[in-house]
């Protein structure tokens, strides 16, 4: 078991976590505070989710061939129970911020600069 190997993959799935929850939850905080268009937000949405996506895929396949490959030398030091309690922590982060989005009340959003209200 590669320790160092498992390790990356699990640090590459925790920043999948990481850019799920900023794109899934805050994608409207995100393009306030950095002034983009309603078509900016959406594609910062859209790119946000292939890319955890795939930093998630390739952690897990990265992680799964750790597990398979011989140990080294250099593997003896490595620890590999604090990422991984980091990650529960992300994931438990995210599933609470699942739910209370459900039992949460719909916000209205505020109109920018140049945006009228039809009736």
């Amino acid at each position: 078991m590669r320790k160092r190997t498992i390790r990356t993959g699990m640090r590459l799935v925790l920043a999948a976590l990481l850019l799920i929850i900023m794109t899934s939850f805050y994608h409207a905080e995100v393009s306030d505070f950095f002034s983009l268009s309603i078509g900016a937000e959406q594609r910062f949405y859209s790119f946000g989710i292939f890319w955890a996506a795939a930093l998630g895929g390739y952690g897990v396949v990265m992680a799964a061939f750790g597990l398979v490959l011989p140990a080294t030398q250099r593997d003896a030091g490595i620890r590999l129970f604090p990422v991984f309690l980091i990650m529960v922590g992300m994931m438990m982060i995210f599933f609470y911020l699942f739910v209370h989005s459900f039992n949460a009340p719909q916000e209205e959003r505020r109109l920018r600069p140049g945006e009228t209200i039809t009736i």
